[in-house]
This record gives C-alpha cells, sequence and structure tokens, in this order.
C-alpha cells in the first residue's frame, strides 16, 4: 500500500475512532454521570459512570498529579505520536498491521485526549461479568485499543519464522 492511501487509511481510522469514544463518552456523562448503574441481561453487561484517574484498570491512580500528568499524557503522548509515525513512514507495512496500529493509536489519542479535556480524568461506562466476576469499567476507546492489539498479534503469529515476524513489526 503506498503512503497516501495508507495515510488516508489510517486518517480515517483516527477520525471514526476518536469520534465514536467522545460520542460515546458525552452520552454516558450527560445520562450516567448521576445516575445509578443500569443493568442489562441478567446484569452481564452494566452501564455505570466512572472518571478513571489512572491507567488500565485504574493503574498508577495513586500516583502524584504530576506524575501522572507525566506519564499518562506527556510518556503516552509521545509513545502514540511515535506509533503513528511508524505506520505511516514503514514502506512494508502489511495493511492489517497498518489497521492494527491506527485502531491502538486512535484509540489512545481519544483517551488522551480525555485526560486533557477531564483534568487528568478518562471516562469510562461500561462493564461486563457474572455475579462478582467483573471487567473493570472501560470505554469505547478501551475495546478499539484490544481489537487493534488482537490484531497485531494474529498478524504476527500468521508468520511462520518467529525471528522474520519480530524483525518485520
Amino acid at each position: 500500500m503506498n503512503r497516501i492511501k495508507r495515510a488516508i487509511l489510517v486518517s480515517l481510522l483516527l477520525c471514526s475512532c476518536i469520534a465514536c469514544d467522545q460520542a460515546t463518552k458525552r452520552i454516558a456523562r450527560d445520562y450516567l454521570a448521576a445516575a445509578p448503574a443500569v443493568s442489562y441481561l441478567g446484569d452481564l453487561f452494566r452501564l455505570q459512570y466512572a472518571e478513571n484517574q489512572g491507567a488500565f484498570l485504574g493503574w498508577g491512580s495513586r500516583l502524584t498529579a504530576n506524575a501522572r500528568s507525566g506519564v499518562l499524557i506527556v510518556l503516552v503522548g509521545t509513545m502514540l505520536t511515535g506509533m503513528l509515525v511508524f505506520t505511516l513512514t514503514q514502506r512494508r507495512l502489511p495493511l492489517e498491521r497498518s489497521i492494527a496500529l491506527a485502531l491502538i493509536v486512535g484509540g489512545g489519542l481519544s483517551n488522551l485526549l480525555d485526560r486533557l479535556l477531564h483534568q487528568g480524568a478518562v471516562i469510562d461506562f461500561m462493564n461486563i461479568g457474572l455475579g462478582n466476576l467483573r471487567t473493570g469499567i472501560f470505554n469505547v476507546a478501551d475495546v478499539v485499543i484490544l481489537i487493534g492489539v488482537g490484531l497485531l498479534c494474529l498478524s504476527i503469529l500468521r508468520h511462520a519464522d518467529p525471528k522474520e515476524a519480530a524483525r518485520t513489526l
């Protein structure tokens, strides 16, 4: 895939991820923030508003505000920028890896945007589980990131030679 086509594809994926995630977070803020959790399918799926100051599952939420900003805004922003540049500049990057990396960057940028707009917090609102066995509360960006990671792993596993797969990432 040439660079212009890849740039268009990546741009469309980034914009779609960010737009969908931010729209659902706005709905969550408007309708769930002041309401109790809402359960569906016998409490298999739950909508409940949460503001996450940390990273995945709240990791890092106990850091000082300055440390959280340094790690979750500056470091993550730098890593996402690097991933985006890599995705756009690699000549032989397979299509599925371009898509996977664009999904990871798109979800990451949307959560980063949340941190910048909401005093370092990310809005989460979905939860899945059975009884006391539940996931953490998450959002659409988190789902997009996981899909991107899954696609990236599948792409790497498709290579017969593990050394070649690691080298061509």
